[in-house]
This record gives C-alpha cells, structure tokens and sequence, in this order.
C-alpha cells in the first residue's frame, strides 16, 4: 500500500557530520541534484510576499512533497512545511493544509503525529469526498505499516464508495498480508488488465510478487519504474536484483543517485563486488556520514536504512539487530521482518530470543514470504508460499 502514498520512505540528504568553512568564494560548498523551474521561483518569491495565500501554499507544499517523493530530499519537507507556516499549528486549519501536515510528518517518520491529524480531519463532517479519500487511504497505509490490519481494513472499506480502484487494491494487499496471497495477486492483476499498468500499481504487483518467489517481480518493478522514476521504486528494484545476486544490474541501476535509499543500495552492491577503496571509500563515507547526521536530527527514525548499512556493510551484525529492533518496534511491513531475521541470524544464538518471536509473529497473520521461508531459522515455521 506504500504504492498508494504521496510519500514513500524518504531517506536522509547525504549531508557532512562536521561543518564545513570554504576557504575561498570559488570552493563548492554542494551539488545540488536539481534546480526548481522558473514557475516555482516564482510562486515561492510570491508565497514569501503573502504567506496567507492558501491556495498558493498548498500548491506549492504539494509540488515540495512531489519532489520529495521523486529525489528523496528531505530538504523539500521543510520547503513543504514552510509554505503551510501560517497553519501548521492551527485546530482551525483549512482541511487541505492538514491533509499535507499529515503527510509531512508521515515522512519524516512521525507516524503518531501524522495520524492524530488524519483522525481529527476524519472527525470533520465537512470534508470535500476527495480529501476524505485520500485521508482514508494514507491512514490506512500508515496502520498496514505497523501491521495494525483490522484498522487499516475498515479505513479502506469506507473507502470503496470514494475511490473504487484504490480501495479494492488496499484491500487486496491486506489480504496478501493475511494469509491469501495467491488470490491478492490475481485481484490486483485483475485491476490493471492490459499492457499499461499504473506505476503505483504495479508497485504493489512486484512487492506481492517478490514475497511469493515469482519472478514476474522483475518486469513489474521494470515498468514501474519507467512509469514513475521514484526514490521508492528505484530502491526496491535494487534490493530485489541484489537479492537474487545480480549485484553489478543493482550498482549501475543505482549510480549517481542522491539519495541516501538509493546511495545505500549502491555503497552494498559495491562492497559485494568488492570494489577498491578507491571506487567505494568516499561513497560509504558520504552515507555513513548522512546516516548518523538524520539519526542526531531524528533519533530513530531512519533505523531501518541503518540497520541494512550495519549488517552489509559496515559488518557490525549486533548494533545491526539492535537498529532493526529498534525498526520493527516502528514500523513491521514484510521488508522489516527479512531484515530483522537476516540481523537476527547474523548474530548467531544471541539472535535467538528475536528468531523466535518473529516466527511467532509471521505464524499469527499467515504470512506467506518466500524470502522468510528461504531462510533456514523459519522455513519449518512459515506456512507455504504458493497455498
């Protein structure tokens, strides 16, 4: 359902944890990975005349969070928040606003907060059929993230009456996470009959079809990739191809990227190949840098992406299961549950205690994951991928 956000786990810039003084005028303090338009130049100079134009804030915090979305910059989110400056603490705020102060907060990770908004803009009797739709649906993928199934089940029934096609593609991907994987995949290959499927949605057709060992994951990431060139879809196709050990596919896939999700995937597939210092030293330095500036600005909140940096590459496999314990009590999608049993296992019997509770945890919802059953600790536990 992560598909169906606006914003999709955005990493951290790559930023210096030690300040840095240009010795002259000339010296090149950044790069930046892309310039804004002249139209949004000039709707900033504009919103900065009047703040109070709302709908010229909210036009320009929803063209921040689609950059965000798309380049992974994190500084876009402040941009976003600046723009809804005059109502980012108002109960009273227009319903517009809160839907975005929701989203903001969503990705920097502050789940709580962004769904205390949705809930108190659900509370509204006077809310527009579209913003009711889209808050239906962002809460709902903030409770299947936190593996809260029953919430996020009734959110995306009020849903179907809105917004047909992503609620039957909600509740499609909450079955698929409730023991009926099989039958998830053909609803959703149902809804995107055809050759042209909608990158969101065939986001949510490779991630389902890579959790029951199908190959057609590839094509799938594939084509949504090319649909949408987002930081989410980028990540997740390299994950997958360095998953199945086609680590040089996942370096090319991944150069020159800004953004830490992706560098991560990169400064990996580079230690895999076993790249000289030469080749990996300053890229691992960047993120391992970038990683422990996001972590001093929000303690916690990026554990997952430091988690994976400990475990393969930095080889550090007990601070690596203690970051993905500290991931999982955050947030528990499939992805979490392979790295925390990957860190767990790393650690040899200390991993024991986790093990054990995460096959508890997969038994329980039925989960079906080819990537958990391949791994020796619970492929007794896990109930069979193709039932």
């Amino acid at each position: 359902m992560k598909a169906l956000l606006v914003l999709l786990l955005l990493a951290p810039l790559a930023v210096s944890a030690e300040p840095f003084t240009p010795k002259s005028d000339g010296d090149t303090v950044q790069r930046l990975p892309y310039r804004v338009d002249a139209a949004e130049r000039t709707r900033r100079a504009a919103l900065a005349r009047d703040p109070a134009q709302l709908p010229l804030a909210l036009a320009t915090a929803r063209a921040a969070l689609d950059r965000a979305r798309v380049l992974g910059d994190p500084r876009e989110l402040g941009a976003a928040q600046a723009a809804l400056a005059p109502w980012w603490t108002r109960a009273d705020a227009p319903a517009e606003a809160v839907l975005l102060r929701a989203r903001v907060l969503q990705a920097r990770h502050d789940f709580d907060g962004g769904l205390a908004q949705l809930r108190g803009l659900l509370a509204r009797d006077d809310l527009a059929p579209k913003v009711r739709a889209q808050a239906l649906l962002d809460a709902a993928s903030v409770h299947q993230l936190r593996a809260e199934l029953p919430q996020a089940r009734a959110l995306c029934e009020q849903l179907k009456p809105l917004a047909p096609l992503p609620a039957a593609a909600c509740l499609a991907e909450l079955d698929s996470l409730s023991g009926k994987a099989p039958a998830a995949a053909q609803a959703l290959a149902r809804l995107s009959p055809g050759r042209h499927v909608l990158p969101w949605l065939a986001v949510m057709r490779a991630e389902l079809a890579e959790r029951m060992g199908d190959a057609s994951a590839l094509a799938l990431y594939r084509q949504a990739l090319l649909g949408a060139d987002e930081v989410y879809t980028r990540a997740a196709l390299a994950d997958w191809l360095l998953a199945q050990g086609r680590d040089a596919e996942a370096l090319a896939l991944t150069e020159g990227s800004n953004a830490d999700a992706v560098l991560l995937r990169h400064v990996i597939a580079l230690h895999r190949l076993g790249r000289p210092d030469s080749e990996a030293a300053a890229p691992t330095a960047r993120l391992r840098d970038s990683l422990a500036a996001a972590d001093k600005r929000e303690p916690g909140k990026h554990a997952r992406e430091q988690a994976r940096f400990a475990l393969d590459v930095a080889e550090q496999p007990r601070e690596a299961l203690r970051l993905a314990q500290v991931n999982w009590a955050m947030q528990r999608e499939p992805a979490d549950a392979v790295l925390l049993l990957r860190a767990a296992q790393a650690t040899g019997r200390d991993g024991e205690p986790a093990r054990r509770e995460l096959a508890r945890f997969v038994r329980e919802r039925g989960w079906q994951d080819a990537r958990l059953a391949a791994l020796a600790a619970l492929a007794a536990l896990l109930p069979a991928t193709g039932a």
